[in-house]
Parts: C-alpha cells; sequence; structure tokens
C-alpha cells in the first residue's frame, strides 16, 4: 500500500488536475490497463483463465452489474473480492461524509451544504480501495433498512422533523457510493426485500419510507447465487434478475493442477503434506464430482480437498508430538483420518442412506491407484511383492514413527527400488522417504499384490 496524497482540500485537488470518475469507467480503465500491461487482474484464481475471467472482463468494460452463478465452493465470493483490485488505490471523499461522496459531486443534503458554505475550503479525505467494497451474506432476516435504510429515531429524537432528510439512516448500498457492494447468497433475501432493490439496479437512486429523496448512487451491484436456489431455498425474481446486465456461471476447475493448485494456495497447512497426497486428495475431490452416489446438484466444494490437506497435515503433526518425530510429514496413512471427518461435508443421493462410508473408501482408493500409476508407473516392485510373500511384513500406522517404518522395511538385497521410489517422488527426509514407500506399498495392495490388515491404529502390509 502506497500512502494516501497529500491534498486536504477542493481547491488543492482542483489544482492539481484531478478528474472525477464514474466507478465504472474507473474500473473499466484499470482493467484495460492491466490487460495492455500484460499484468494479472485476477490473481489467485485457477481455472478460470479460458471461461469465466473473460467473460466477466467483458462485462465490467461493459459496466454491466454481475451476477455469479454456480454450486458451493467454486470461488464465487474470491473472485468478487478480487475485484477490488481494480478500483484505483486511492480516491478522494469529502471528509465527513455519510456516503464517501466526491468533493466535485457532492449528492446528500448535508454534503451539499457544507460544499456551498466552505467553497474552495471543503475539506477533502483519502479513501484507500479496501474500503469501498462492501460485502453482505443474504440471510432470510436482511431487510430494507439493512439494505437501503430507514428513518433513524435518535435523530428524530434530537428534534428534527420526520421530513427532514438529515433523520434518515442509509444502509449498506448508499453506503457503498462509488465503490463496490456484493451480495452473497441473492436468492435467500426475501421477494420484498430484492423489490428495494429494482431502482438502485436501473435508476441509480433510492427510495426510503416516504421521504422525497433521490441520490444519484455511483455504485457496481454483484452478487452470487447456487443455481439451486431458484427451486430450493428461494430465487431471484424476474425483474431483479433482468437488471443484471451479466449472468455467469462458475465451475470446479477441470484440471487437476488447477485443483491440486487451490488446495496449495488455500490450505493452512501445520506440518508437511508432500504433492503426492495433494494429488490424491485432489483426485478423490474429482472423482466425488463424478461419482453417482454424489448429489452433483449440491456440488463438492473445494473446501473438501483443502479441508483434507489441513486434516492430514494436523495427524501428522499429533504423531510427530506424541512419538518424537523431529520432522512433521504427512504420509498415506493419515489419509484415512481425513475421510472420517470429512464425510459430513458431501451430500449423497437418497439412495445411498448407509453407504456413505463405502463410497468415500472406495473413491479415495482409487484417486490413490491413479496416483501410483501416474508417479510409479515402469518400476519393477517384483522383489519388494516376493520379500512380502515369503512371510515378510511391513507395520505402519498413525503412531509409528517414518524412522521405525523405514526400520521394518524387508533387505532387498542390491535393490535400489527404494531409492528409485524416493526419486520418483522427490522424497529425501525420513518422513518423506516412509510416505512415498507407504504410497508403493498402498498400490501393491490396491493391485491386488500383497494383502493388508488394519485395525484403525496399526496398518500390516504382508
Amino acid at each position: 500500500m502506497t500512502s494516501a496524497p497529500a491534498i486536504s482540500t477542493v481547491g488543492e485537488l482542483r489544482a492539481a488536475g484531478h478528474v472525477s470518475k464514474p466507478v465504472r469507467v474507473e474500473i473499466r480503465d484499470n482493467l484495460l490497463a492491466a490487460l495492455r500491461e500484460g499484468r494479472d487482474p485476477w490473481p489467485g484464481l485457477h481455472g478460470f483463465e479460458d471461461t469465466v475471467v473473460p467473460q466477466l472482463e467483458r462485462a465490467l468494460i461493459a459496466g454491466h452489474d454481475v451476477v455469479l452463478l454456480g454450486e458451493r465452493g467454486q470461488g464465487k465470493t474470491r473472485l468478487l473480492r478480487t475485484m477490488v483490485g481494480l478500483l484505483d488505490e486511492w480516491t478522494p471523499v469529502i471528509a465527513g461524509s455519510e456516503l464517501g461522496e466526491h468533493p466535485y459531486e457532492p449528492v446528500t443534503h448535508v454534503s451539499r451544504r457544507r460544499a456551498a458554505e466552505l467553497g474552495d475550503e471543503l475539506p477533502v479525505e483519502w479513501r484507500h480501495r479496501d474500503e469501498r467494497y462492501a460485502e453482505k451474506l443474504a440471510t432470510p432476516d436482511t431487510s430494507v433498512a439493512d439494505l437501503i435504510g430507514d428513518v433513524d429515531p435518535m435523530k428524530v429524537a434530537e428534534g428534527r422533523s420526520l421530513g427532514d432528510p438529515e433523520t434518515i439512516h442509509f444502509g449498506l448500498i448508499p453506503r457503498s457510493h462509488r465503490g463496490i457492494v456484493a451480495i452473497n447468497e441473492l436468492p435467500d433475501l426475501a421477494e420484498r426485500i430484492q423489490v428495494a432493490m429494482l431502482n438502485v439496479m436501473e435508476e441509480r437512486d433510492i427510495q426510503i419510507r416516504g421521504y422525497v429523496l433521490r441520490l444519484p448512487l455511483d455504485v457496481l451491484v454483484v452478487a452470487s447465487a447456487n443455481p439451486e436456489d431458484y427451486t430450493n431455498r428461494g430465487r431471484i425474481i424476474t425483474p431483479l434478475k433482468d437488471r443484471f446486465g451479466a449472468e455467469i456461471r462458475t465451475h470446479y476447475p477441470t484440471a487437476l493442477e488447477d485443483e491440486v493448485a487451490v488446495i496449495r494456495q488455500e490450505a493452512d497447512l501445520v506440518a508437511e503434506v508432500p504433492d503426492h497426497l495433494v494429488e490424491i486428495l485432489a483426485r478423490f475431490t474429482r472423482n466425488l464430482r463424478e461419482s453417482t452416489a454424489v448429489d452433483q446438484r449440491s456440488g463438492v466444494s473445494a473446501r473438501f480437498a483443502i479441508a483434507g490437506a489441513e486434516t492430514i497435515a494436523a495427524a501428522a503433526i499429533h504423531r510427530a508430538t506424541s512419538q518424537g518425530e523431529d520432522e512433521a510429514v504427512a504420509r498415506v496413512v493419515d489419509l484415512e483420518t481425513a475421510v472420517e471427518v470429512l464425510g459430513g461435508k458431501v451430500e449423497f443421493e437418497s439412495g445411498e442412506e448407509g453407504r456413505e462410508a463405502e463410497v468415500l473408501t472406495h473413491l479415495l482408493r482409487t484417486a490413490t491407484a491413479e496416483t501410483v500409476r501416474t508417479h510409479l508407473r515402469g518400476l519393477d516392485m517384483s522383489l519388494l511383492v516376493d520379500a512380502i510373500e515369503a512371510g515378510a511384513m511391513v507395520t505402519t500406522g498413525e503412531r509409528v514413527t517414518a524412522r521405525d517404518f523405514l526400520t521394518g522395511l524387508p533387505v532387498l538385497g542390491e535393490s535400489e527400488l527404494y531409492d528409485d521410489i524416493c526419486d520418483r517422488l522427490g522424497a529425501t527426509n525420513d518422513g518423506q522417504r516412509a510416505g512415498a514407500i507407504e504410497l508403493a506399498l498402498e498400490g501393491l495392495y490396491l493391485a491386488r499384490k500383497v494383502g493388508k490388515d488394519s485395525d484403525g491404529a496399526e496398518t500390516v502390509y504382508g
């Protein structure tokens, strides 16, 4: 963040040659400047480059209000919040004004009076772009007063008459004047509340009770909605839907690399989680989105895989702390803990009642097998299989340290198999090596080359 300009009066602002721009023009100019310079206006967004982002950019260049439609966990809110970066970093406002009006264009009764009285001495302060973005989660108890405004009884009690415009307490949308206002889960707003937004969306003014009041609001309205909400919990009324210039469908990442990038970006990991485990979680999530056992109308949020990565990281640091390991590194054995706690984040079809754990376990195994094939294809595992068939057993589990696991591996003579497995997965320390070899063993089990017995606390390959 740079420092705010030192200009403190409207006279100084005019002398500096400042030009006022409507918020839509401001966004359009900054977006086009970023595109010309090759800068990414949408940092942190993955998988939208060829679909959602071009549509959104065209809508903003056209100056349209936007509604994003998509299932949960598709990054709608993040996309809305990223739009703040398209505003000017600092913008002048009338000092002390309730609605953050531009010093050249006062709109409220109070600000117009002050501008007339003070002239070029009208005080100016600077507002950062982060303060020009307002967000409201639409809930059934949201009122017209919350969004638009109402009579302030305290101001009436001070002696003002009810017809005095200064008795109005402005709501969220007027307070977002010269900025962006985002309504999350728009269909959850009661229909009568949505009606109150009609004037804001088209005529760009507001109506409050019986007041004769016209405020030329300069605000960009953006919203998010789940398509199922139209028939499930509520709907966007037709006149309001018609006032949005652009309706854009979002989606989950279509490429595995984007899914992995989202997990790495969003997960707050308290321990090391190797790349192959993140990939398993990403594949697991994608398998759930394609499963007929899962209610795809609800979707499987990106938060599912993010929470999974955070859970196995927590399992790793739990083991490291309780067993005295120097390094906390997640391993394949920790994936089971993720399945146990994440089931509630998935909506299953009604006919799958009682089979939820079975479905999750099957799809996790499928994801694990796909990852093994991707990274360990072509390695000759026959020596390890022969050793296990000859009676060797490998014990692992949530309480088995990486060093104990590695010490318990069968000796394969002069074979470099273990090193080859670790090289394929980029494993260098004990925790990473243990996780890499666990993945190979799990792959052999899923390919029915070796057996596995697990009682929850301990897992034995043999």
